[in-house]
Parts: C-alpha cells; sequence; structure tokens
C-alpha cells in the first residue's frame, strides 16, 4: 500500500455582509463536501500575497469585486481526508468591506452556486465547520438557534 503524503495549504476566506445578509458560495461536485456552504476565498498561490488571493477567488466564485479590510484572525486545523492524508489548513479570515459588481456562479470550480443570506438562513444551510468560527470572528454567531419548549 503506498505511503499517504501529508498536506498543508494556506488560504485566504472572506466574511461578506450587507443589509444582514451574508455572502456564501457552495461547494461543488468537485470537492470532498459537494452541497456544504464556504465563505468566499481559497487557496493562496505560491507567491501570492493573501490580499490577491482573496480578491482573485471572490471574483472567481461570486463574479464580484471586493475591497478587502481587517484581518480578523486565523484558523488553523488538522482535517482527514477520504485517502487518509492528514490535511492541515491555515485560514486568514478578513472582512469584505465593499462587494461590488454582479453576482454570478461559478462555473467548473470548486463552488457551484453563490447567494446572500439573511443570518437566520445562513443558521439553517449546511455550513462548512470553519463557517461558525470565521464568522465569530466578524461578531457574528451562525449557530441553528435552539427553540424553547
Amino acid at each position: 500500500m503506498p505511503e499517504t503524503q501529508d498536506t498543508q495549504r494556506v488560504c485566504a476566506y472572506g466574511i461578506g455582509v450587507r443589509e444582514g445578509r451574508i455572502l456564501l458560495v457552495r461547494a461543488s461536485d468537485l470537492t470532498e463536501v459537494p452541497g456544504r456552504w464556504f465563505l468566499p476565498g481559497g487557496g493562496v498561490d505560491h507567491g501570492e500575497h493573501p490580499l490577491d488571493a482573496l480578491r482573485r477567488e471572490v471574483k472567481e466564485e461570486t463574479g464580484l469585486d471586493a475591497r478587502i479590510g481587517e484581518l480578523l484572525g486565523v484558523l488553523s486545523d488538522v482535517r482527514a481526508r477520504r485517502n487518509g492524508t492528514q490535511h492541515h489548513s491555515i485560514r486568514l479570515i478578513y472582512r469584505l468591506e465593499e462587494l461590488s459588481g454582479n453576482l454570478r456562479d461559478e462555473t467548473e470550480g470548486s463552488s457551484d452556486l453563490a447567494a446572500w443570506f439573511a443570518l437566520d438562513e445562513a443558521r439553517s444551510l449546511p455550513l462548512a465547520y470553519y463557517v461558525h468560527k470565521g464568522a465569530a470572528l466578524a461578531g457574528l454567531n451562525l449557530s441553528p438557534r435552539r427553540h424553547a419548549r
């Protein structure tokens, strides 16, 4: 059996909120988690500045031009992939100060749908685990609401 190589990836993601709505993108069938909702963003290419990577990824995934705000924080986690490798993700989470242009979906990429969601609506979506932590860095609670009995 071939030995698996553990991996690491640096990513930049953005929290975009407008009129009480958050911008999210849905993972496509090309990912290990199709249908899961992510923050817009993605991998930083070798030699690329994280801010440039985030602008590029937001444009690719949503069609929008982004003005990047402050770095809200850094998330780091290790997860097992289906092939047995341990994948270390380092996620830089930025505030998206301004988004302009026409929202559109990515085609043939890691996401297949981009949309704005009211926070209550976003809480009911199958969000990637890091989205909760990233949103909390921006002062947003996307945990599902518990109904009082």
